[in-house]
């Protein structure tokens, strides 16, 4: 009786399936190709970018708001892979009662100043525009509540031929690469 279970325990035994992953370095070779897997299917998630018609918009963000805040920013990369240029004319911002497009710049006596682009902004056929801190920006006034650090907000970009996308803003520390975190127009975190 023995050797009739002995017979079959050592065939399955010997068996490759039961031997699949035989040293460390095959095992270890099966992990590194599992991770390898993993990342290259989420790194989708973690771009952080959107797209409609020839345009994309590469990692749009805003700083985190202090307690009682009334505006913030936000920032992005706009990028015209078309053969015609095309202009984002409105935006939006779930935090937001009012959002525009604003333009910062330095004028001919070295003030700053800051305007709203009621024509909205240009993005070059084939060419980017970045949205940045002392540059061109999304302006959220009238804020509903505030921006955390570590948490998103949805909001929409319309363009005048790509038309109309949402997108989602990651919300970054509120000193996040400003050059202008004094900017007294729009209060300590606009612009």
């Amino acid at each position: 009786m023995q050797t009739q279970i002995h017979a079959p325990a050592r065939a399955v035994a010997g068996s490759r399936a039961l031997y699949r992953f035989r040293s460390v370095e095959e095992r270890l070779g099966i992990i590194c190709f599992s991770l390898f897997l993993l990342f290259a299917m989420t790194h989708v998630l973690w771009a952080h970018e959107f797209k409609v018609g020839d345009i994309e918009i590469i990692h749009p963000w805003s700083r985190a708001t202090p307690e009682g805040a009334k505006v913030a920013a936000g920032y992005l990369v706009l990028k015209n892979n078309g053969s015609s240029p095309d202009r984002l004319i409105a935006a939006t911002g779930e935090i937001a009662g009012k959002t525009e497009i604003h333009e910062m710049a330095v004028d001919a006596n070295g003030v700053m100043t800051m305007r709203p682009l009621t024509a909205g902004l240009e993005v070059p056929a084939g060419g980017e525009v970045e949205l940045k801190p002392g540059s061109f920006h999304i302006m959220f006034m009238d804020l509903k509540k505030g921006a955390k650090q570590g948490e998103t907000f949805a909001g929409t970009l319309t363009f005048e031929k790509a038309g109309t996308v949402n997108v989602d803003y990651s919300v970054e520390g509120m000193n996040g690469g400003s050059d202008h975190d004094n900017h007294d127009s729009h209060g300590s975190n606009g612009g």
